[in-house]
């Protein structure tokens, strides 16, 4: 259940829900496996797996999962199957279907199709902190947490949100950070980095587990490159990797964090409870000392 990347949002000032308000919105659209002829279907799932708990609420910090079901269903094979059939009916009617029929033959082969197509599924985890105004998504991607964010909006009927702002650019800031090889308050510089070149070849330079403290960084800054990925350690406990569009990815939280899950499990708390209750506390505090770091929000 570690988050391991971080699609950052800002709630609203106006968020007001509460948690059995948000509950019973989720149970209204709660996942539904694909019918027959469904490409694909969505909702919300319970987090831990308990039957009808589509929310879990640990100190007043939320954890929500979305679990999307879809057909494969290759074109490739859709276009096999539809050609051998065409090629039937030019046999039978002793001349080549038009556009029209062509059209109709495949819709005709989809739906045959789809009941017996493979399935696969994925859940989606989304972390809401209502005392900080923070959403976070656990997606590689921001499409990925679009299929979130698009369906809690659907669900809730309205989602204030907005991405993350903040007063230096990330690139700005890595830029600075690694060719004067001195990192942030709390923060540590890790031993990847990508740097890129502007304009037309936008050349790329990349570091991967190699010490970021020679001359030839500092010869590439000044050659123009701008860092767009930094890996860096937070208070010795978190590692991730910072890229430019603000997202935080690669996360890794160190040892010293999951021997602390371990013990509140052993003092009988439910597993998951105790992951999310660390996991959310401390993701809480990296993300305002990162934001800080980083000249804070922007207007």
């Amino acid at each position: 259940m570690w988050f391991r990347n971080l699609q950052i949002y800002r709630l609203g000032e106006d968020w007001n829900w509460t948690v059995e308000r948000l509950a019973d919105k989720l149970d209204k659209a709660a996942f539904q496996p694909c019918g027959g002829f469904d490409m694909q279907s969505c909702g919300w799932v319970p987090p831990r797996g308990n039957e009808g708990e589509l929310l879990v609420s640990v100190n007043r910090q939320w954890l929500i999962a979305l679990g999307v079901e879809h057909k494969l269903l290759p074109g490739s094979v859709i276009r096999q199957y539809t050609q051998s059939r065409l090629a039937e009916l030019e046999a039978k009617q002793g001349f080549k279907p038009g556009r029209a029929q062509a059209r109709d033959m495949r819709e005709q082969v989809t739906a045959e199709l789809l009941p017996r197509a493979l399935v696969t599924r994925k859940l989606i985890y989304a972390w809401i902190d209502p005392v900080n105004r923070w959403l976070v998504v656990d997606a590689a991607s921001p499409s990925k947490a679009e299929e979130v964010l698009d369906h809690l909006k659907l669900t809730l009927d309205d989602l204030p949100l907005r991405l993350l702002r903040t007063q230096t650019s990330p690139a700005t800031a890595m830029t600075t950070w690694v060719a004067g090889q001195e990192a942030p308050s709390q923060f540590s510089i890790d031993r990847d980095c990508e740097l890129r070149a502007p304009g037309l070849d936008k050349a790329v330079v990349r570091y991967v587990r190699h010490a970021l403290d020679g001359k030839d960084i500092a010869a590439h800054v000044d050659d123009g490159k701008i860092a767009t990925r930094l890996g860096m350690t937070w208070r010795d406990r978190i590692s991730f990797v910072l890229t430019e569009q603000l997202q935080v990815k690669r996360v890794a939280f160190l040892d010293v964090l999951k021997q602390e899950a371990e013990q509140r499990t052993e003092g009988g708390d439910d597993l998951l409870e105790a992951n999310f209750a660390l996991m959310s506390g401390e993701l809480a505090a990296l993300l305002a000392d990162l934001t800080e770091a980083l000249g804070d929000e922007a207007e």
